[in-house]
């Protein structure tokens, strides 16, 4: 048996109704069966999702806390990770390879450098507009991508309008008809991201960009048919979390200046500092100067408990370090983790009169919508859909957890994960 995966970030639940309407999605809902809500791991952020999607493993247990490589001393805009290295436990490829399969990743976060029999990494970085992205990709691609195919669609990831799913949509069909199919082969998807976090979550623009990603899926599974085996290869369609539309920018950072947290010296930069905030989007970090002084961390923990009775700024919650690793399975260089019961994005800004910023569409914090949350019922969660030999026809299942894909995805190749915490859905299963 043969496995494809279909991501596409930022797919919602609530997009079911309308991807059934959709000719080639619509013949996976056919012939397959789904789960409605897929819950995202905390935070639900891209590389943290894409690297428990593939691990079967909370934040804690992988390492990839951020989209940032996160350090502490008050620093923001940091690299983002890239690696394959950096994740602290073998992913599904990993395991398939051990067993003698080929393997495929394209465009997937933080798998630089894996030893994948294909792989072309997420890893130039989100906001490069220049035009030598092969000094990102060197090293981190393997050769015998880069080899056949940068020279010819190299083109599409360069200047201002640079465009990561056509470079995929590229290599992925010729990867196909070229090399054959590979035994288990991860696609993976931005625009309908870029679109809600520059429109919002239920934008008519979403629609129009479900519509180019089931174009771009048909293609693929036409090249299938066409160059591979169809018949024995297991189809699955995902997304990596929700979105929320943004109401509200707080300026964490601006706000902790106020209240004599952050002091600043006469050009506005940091100074010293007690707490700092470190912004998921939809939660944010907290790190305090010296997390070994228990009555700093008691102060600062005492001021954002306050901030849960603030009609305006409402806190769902305030967790320490110790009660983020057991309540929502998170762990990293941080003292406190916070997130508003409203649908208000944090900003890292230490500038302005007030503690309230604008909303940026396009901006992954505090666009139109955004993501990162820690809350595990927010309104959006995502799905999954799986259609092929392997899978039952017809099953539906309500609510499973983003940890459970990995496990399902080993044993549709009859591969078994040791030491995760997911489970096989074995009732999706034949």
């Amino acid at each position: 048996m043969k496995l494809f995966v279909f991501m596409m970030d930022a797919l919602c639940a609530s997009d079911i109704d309308f991807m059934k309407t959709l000719p080639h999605f619509a013949e996976l809902f056919k012939k397959g069966s789904y789960v409605k809500s897929i819950e995202p791991v905390c935070p639900a952020l891209t590389y943290c999702c894409h690297t428990s999607i593939v691990t079967g493993k909370y934040v804690k247990n992988h390492g990839i806390v951020h989209n940032e490589i996160l350090q502490r001393g008050a620093q923001s805009g940091a690299l983002w990770h890239g690696m394959r290295k950096d994740v602290k436990s073998k992913t599904l490829l990993d395991y398939a390879r051990e067993a003698g399969l080929t393997t495929c990743s394209l465009s997937w976060p933080v798998s630089g450098g894996a030893d994948y029999t294909y792989n072309m990494p997420m890893i130039v970085p989100y906001s490069y507009k220049g035009w030598n992205p092969e000094s990102y990709l060197e090293n981190a691609a393997t050769k015998n991508l880069m080899d056949k195919y940068f020279w010819k669609y190299g083109r599409y990831i360069k200047g201002n309008d640079r465009s990561l799913d056509l470079y995929t949509m590229a290599i992925a069909p010729d990867l196909i008809q070229d090399f054959g199919q590979p035994d288990v082969m991860l696609v993976k998807m931005c625009d309908l991201d870029s679109v809600r976090h520059t429109d919002g979550v239920y934008h008519e623009n979403t629609k129009e960009q479900l519509r180019k990603h089931d174009e771009e899926f048909g293609i693929l599974v036409e090249t299938i048919k066409r160059y591979g085996d169809y018949e024995n290869t297991n189809f699955m369609l995902i997304g990596d979390h929700g979105q929320t539309d943004i109401h509200d920018v707080l300026k964490i950072n601006k706000l902790f200046v106020d209240n004599g947290f952050i002091t600043l010296d006469k050009d506005g930069n940091i100074e010293s500092y007690i707490a700092y905030g470190h912004s998921t989007g939809l939660a944010c970090f907290i790190e305090v100067s010296d997390p070994s002084d228990e009555a700093l961390l008691a102060e600062v923990k005492a001021y954002l408990e306050t901030l849960i009775d603030d009609p305006v700024i409402s806190l769902a919650f305030v967790y320490d370090a110790q009660e983020a690793c057991e309540k929502i399975g998170l762990a990293g260089p941080f003292d406190f983790v916070i997130e508003s019961n409203k649908n208000i994005a944090f900003k890292e800004d230490l500038d302005g009169i007030s503690i309230w910023g604008s909303k940026e569409p396009g901006n992954h914090k505090t666009g139109a919508a955004t993501h990162g949350s820690c809350i595990k019922d927010r309104v959006e969660s995502t799905t999954l859909v799986a259609s092929g030999p392997a899978f039952k026809q017809g099953v539906v299942i309500e609510v499973a957890d983003m940890v459970d894909e990995a496990p399902t995805m080993a044993a549709v190749m009859g591969i078994e994960m040791n030491d995760i915490d997911g489970r096989v859905l074995k009732e999706i299963l034949r």
